[in-house]
């Protein structure tokens, strides 16, 4: 869970002129600190153990459904590690809360995908007549796994991939893989135009950025935050030829000169809500049997722990995470709800090099981690949040905490579980809201007018697609669960144009 050992110099101050990697959507607010901790590291850490072993774990009859996709977990995984990275550990943020510095560029581009490029990280690509392609391993004739440097069981089994973050759990390394063969088939696409070597590859990644964009803003972003605030944040008023401009519209929630920043209100608060979405164990696909469960995480047997070769069992079916043309009751899984308790499975992880899975040491517990975190940034109050964006304050009782986090999680609650709240949808949906328009080759500002069904190598894979992923592209677009005013082409688009196994079928032997 941590990401790196070391600890940069980099600041991260409260003023309003400042602009660098991570910056602060509410300055003017003081930080936040529980009083019944003393002013000592050790007692902070106890008191956040103490609340989170007694509060933030759900018990096995709490881990409802919410409706979101289980798949949208994942997909915000990967959209999380393409726009952050603080390697700063968590002791060290004790010593300078302001000492931080985002290693990735906080803008919706696939870096975690591309890398650096084909010159400075050639391990990544392959030239195939012509087609720069990303490089890709195989399970059998199948099935494809992210390639790695050997498949062999005690050998190292490293993916070659451009954030290594992407191999954490075999759910999110499917996700990679996903965008890693979408954009070999839009190399194809560009091949058949004509366009080869460098001049296809940049044709192919950039449609496959600005698809992916689109499926943040328009299909993710729309599922887990609330519609009005999901309309506001970003408006396009298209004349009669689609290119005006579009305009945030929490500007004075977001706020950034040049280039944006990553909010730490919305890195290590809002934006882990995630954590409470995880379940304990998914079903993966008929081949490993319906009603056969396999552990995110566990000490023994089969599990989707990562940093490791995918098998068939671990195959993600997809319509059994996404909503999908193929996909029947009870499928898709849906993700827990959107509340303050975090599934068995995270509440102790073996973190701690000496004691894994200890519930009384802080690495092992994710929502103290995530607690104190908060404290050590000077993360102000949720309530005090609430305020300031003139949104009515959540009642929280003497023993809640008013950490940031936790409030958004609590708000999400109160609101039915389903999205965030009102203060946690206005976090996230302003922060993507700036990012795709502080992107100067966004298509929100390149080609404000763009659509996939405008996009020329899009049109020309479709041509080349199998009659039932041509037919379903756009056709998963309008499967319940969906968000009101749901468009075409969702994150299911992608896994149609990567050609991964979506249904039973894509299964059985041959």
């Amino acid at each position: 869970m941590q990401h790196g050992v070391k600890n940069f110099e980099v600041v991260a101050p409260r003023s309003r002129f400042y602009q660098g990697g991570f910056g602060r959507m509410f300055p003017d607010l003081k930080p936040w600190k529980p009083e019944l901790a003393a002013e000592t590291a050790t007692a902070l850490e106890q008191h956040m153990l103490d609340f989170a072993n007694a509060k933030m774990t759900a018990a096995d009859n709490e881990d409802t459904d919410s409706t979101l996709p289980a798949g949208y977990t994942y997909f915000g995984q990967f959209v999380d590690h393409d726009i952050t990275l603080d390697v700063t550990p968590l002791s060290d943020a004790e010593v300078d809360p302001n000492r931080l510095h985002n290693f990735r560029t906080p803008r919706l581009d696939l870096d975690n995908v591309y890398g650096l490029g084909p010159d400075a990280q050639p391990y990544l690509y392959e030239n195939v007549a012509g087609r720069i392609k990303l490089r890709v391993g195989s399970i059998d004739s199948r099935f494809r796994d992210l390639a790695r440097l050997s498949r062999v069981e005690g050998e190292s089994q490293t993916a070659l991939i451009g954030d290594h973050r992407n191999d954490e759990n075999a759910v999110v390394a499917q996700v990679q893989l996903a965008f890693i063969m979408a954009h070999n088939s839009l190399a194809d696409a560009a091949f058949d135009l004509g366009l080869q070597g460098m001049t296809g590859f940049q044709a192919a990644r950039n449609t496959l950025k600005w698809l992916y964009q689109w499926v943040v803003w328009n299909d993710y972003v729309a599922r887990i935050c609330q519609a009005e605030v999901h309309e506001t944040a970003l408006k396009h008023d298209p004349d009669a030829v689609g290119e005006a401009a579009w305009e945030a519209g929490y500007k004075h929630v977001f706020d950034w000169r040049n280039t944006p920043y990553m909010p730490l209100e919305f890195s290590v608060a809002a934006y882990r809500f995630g954590h409470s979405l995880v379940r304990d164990r998914y079903q993966t696909n008929v081949l490993h049997g319906f009603g056969s469960f396999i552990p995110i995480f566990a000490p023994n047997g089969a599990t989707l722990m990562g940093f490791r070769a995918l098998e068939a069992d671990r195959v993600v079916q997809w319509d059994w995470f996404l909503p999908m043309t193929s996909s029947s009751n009870p499928f898709p899984q849906m993700t827990r709800k959107f509340d303050p308790r975090l599934a068995q499975a995270l509440t102790h992880l073996p973190e701690d090099p000496e004691r894994p899975g200890d519930s009384a040491k802080i690495l092992n517990v994710l929502a103290a981690r995530n607690l104190v975190r908060g404290v050590r940034m000077e993360l102000p109050a949720g309530t005090a949040v609430a305020k300031a964006l003139n949104v009515a304050p959540i009642s929280l009782s003497d023993t809640e905490p008013d950490a940031l986090w936790y409030y958004v999680l609590r708000e999400a609650e109160l609101d039915g579980g389903n999205c965030l709240g009102k203060v946690g949808s206005i976090i996230i949906a302003a922060t993507f809201a700036g990012l795709l328009k502080g992107d100067p080759l966004s298509y929100f500002n390149i080609e404000p007018g763009w659509t996939p069904a405008k996009d020329t190598l899009l049109k020309s894979l479709q041509k080349k697609l199998s009659a039932a992923n041509r037919s379903a592209l756009n056709a998963d677009a309008h499967v319940e669960p969906r968000p009101v005013g749901q468009p075409d082409w969702t994150f299911a688009a992608i896994i149609r144009l990567a050609g991964l196994p979506v249904q039973a079928d894509d299964f059985a032997q041959q």
